[in-house]
């Protein structure tokens, strides 16, 4: 049974594989994601959606969405779907000589959720393929460059921050507190907690006037969130296994092991 939505933007999960390139999630959301990294993106390829406002694309049998329409594709509710998946790509003409066999690769990913060769193509020159069900809920990414998906990382926490520690002025309008971003090096000292799967839990923070720590736990390598939630509700009445640790005074991050 699925969880309030709410609680999806609290606690993320990720499991990395390193060899195949993909990461799957819980509570990343495609907004997020694109906040982060749709300067890296042109055109995308939708494989499985509902939007309503692409553009069909004859060679494919496909409806794209180009670069100046995207900003209204991540303002819409894609959540709403069920089923979200799609590639990027650089141009239409490389689009429209794409082959059939890197074609029917394309459509596997987007009915089964999986790959059958590495799915970075040179016609399209993508650098990300985006599956997902019920999104934020059960999220499934290849990178091209793994590096982007650090950064990523590293955005959405510090988004999640800002948008949880929404605070009122003297007018009493609200007002956010803008962290920086989890640095890129600090992320991949993480990387062997990631492979073994590990939730990030904003819902579980703790601060003072100090600082602020936010706990994480490894949980293992899980393809239903269900399942994975159901192991994150255990572990979290026991010590975490480390902490990410923001400095109020400094603005810097730092973590430190329990």
């Amino acid at each position: 049974m699925k969880r309030n939505n709410h609680l999806v933007r609290e606690i993320i999960y990720i499991h990395l594989n390193e060899k195949d390139q993909y990461v799957m999630s819980y509570g990343i959301e495609f907004a997020e994601f694109a906040r982060s990294l749709s300067d890296l993106m042109n055109h995308v390829l939708l494989l499985k959606h509902q939007f309503d406002d692409g553009d069909f694309n004859m060679h494919t049998l496909l409806e794209y969405v180009p670069n100046e329409r995207f900003k209204k594709l991540i303002q819409d509710d894609v959540y709403g779907y069920g089923d979200f998946c799609w590639i990027d790509f650089e141009e239409v003409e490389g689009l429209d000589e794409l082959p059939g066999q890197e074609l029917a690769e394309i459509l596997y990913l987007g009915h089964i959720k999986d790959h059958l060769k590495q799915p970075f193509y040179n016609h399209l020159r993508n650098r990300f393929v985006y599956l997902a069900h019920d999104d934020g809920w059960w999220n499934k990414v290849y990178y091209r460059n793994m590096t982007d998906f650090y950064r990523m990382v590293g955005d959405v926490v510090a988004d999640k921050l800002s948008e949880k520690k929404v605070e009122k002025n003297l007018f009493g309008l609200k007002k956010k507190r803008i962290f920086p971003s989890l640095p890129m090096d600090f992320l991949l000292n993480m990387r062997s907690l990631m492979k073994e799967g590990m939730v990030i839990s904003l819902q579980d923070m703790t601060q003072n006037r100090a600082k602020i720590e936010i706990p994480i736990w490894v949980i293992g390598d899980y393809n239903n969130m269900d399942d994975m939630y159901d192991e994150y509700e255990k572990v979290v009445k026991g010590k975490c296994d480390i902490k990410l640790v923001f400095d109020k005074k400094l603005r810097e991050w730092r973590s430190y092991s329990n």
